[in-house]
């Protein structure tokens, strides 16, 4: 059997931090856990197509903090802050509905992602509606892998996508790769995402990795101070 990592869990403390950030004991981390996950699976399925590139959440005894990264924040947060008002107030009747306990003190913050072409799971997402709108898969790969890499912040790309292409019989895989990837390196900053595309005749599945350079010690000390600036 293959010893693969999941390239995230592979340098989380190294150069990564996690993606959701609190401390619960017993009970309190089934149930944390629980709802985490719920919140994000329904954020996945309410904000399909707005480019969505991560889900964070904090929380404490008192607070409760969803921070949603996009692409396109003027189409989450919409006309006056209509839309992330009634995004916030779904969130706490999918909570209520799935009996999740949220402190009172909820924030939803959304923060918009200045380069898409270098994060992985917006990338996915592109390869995603290119298939779904039925164009070349060919075609989807090269144009999208060419994007990636004309950002300057890019170092290497992969995307491999598998399932019924084309419409086939028969399932197959196919990956375009530019560049290194070095996966086994720990400083190596490598985003990584999957997706899912929805087809009439069969679902295909997509992988990104996306690889921007070396992180040293003080590069991660500057990432990190910006994350706790940002939070």
């Amino acid at each position: 059997m293959t010893h693969i990592v999941h390239p995230f869990a592979h340098r989380l403390g190294i150069i990564r931090d996690w993606k959701s950030r609190w401390f619960g004991a017993k009970e309190e981390y089934k149930n944390f856990l629980k709802g985490d996950i719920l919140i994000r699976s329904f954020l996945d399925k309410r904000l399909r197509g707005n480019h969505i590139a991560g889900v964070e959440i904090e929380r404490n005894a008192k607070t409760f903090r969803v921070v949603i990264k996009t692409a396109r924040p003027g189409m989450v947060i919409g006309r006056a802050g209509e839309g992330s008002v009634k995004l916030k107030n779904d969130i706490l009747k999918e909570a209520a509905r799935k009996k999740l306990s949220i402190p009172a003190d909820f924030k939803l913050d959304i923060e918009e992602v200045r380069s898409p072409e270098s994060n992985a799971a917006i990338v996915a997402e592109m390869v995603a509606e290119g298939l779904e709108k039925r164009l070349p898969f060919r075609m989807i790969l090269k144009q999208t892998v060419e994007k990636v890499m004309a950002n300057r912040d890019v170092k290497g790309a992969r995307i491999a996508i598998s399932g019924r292409l084309g419409g086939a019989e028969m399932a197959r895989f196919e990956q375009i790769r530019r560049g290194g990837i070095p996966l086994q390196t720990f400083r190596a900053d490598i985003d990584y995402a999957k997706q899912t595309a929805r087809l009439p005749y069969g679902a295909i599945g997509i992988k990104v990795w996306i690889y921007k350079g070396q992180i040293f010690a003080e590069g991660k000390k500057k990432s990190l101070a910006a994350q706790g600036a940002n939070a």
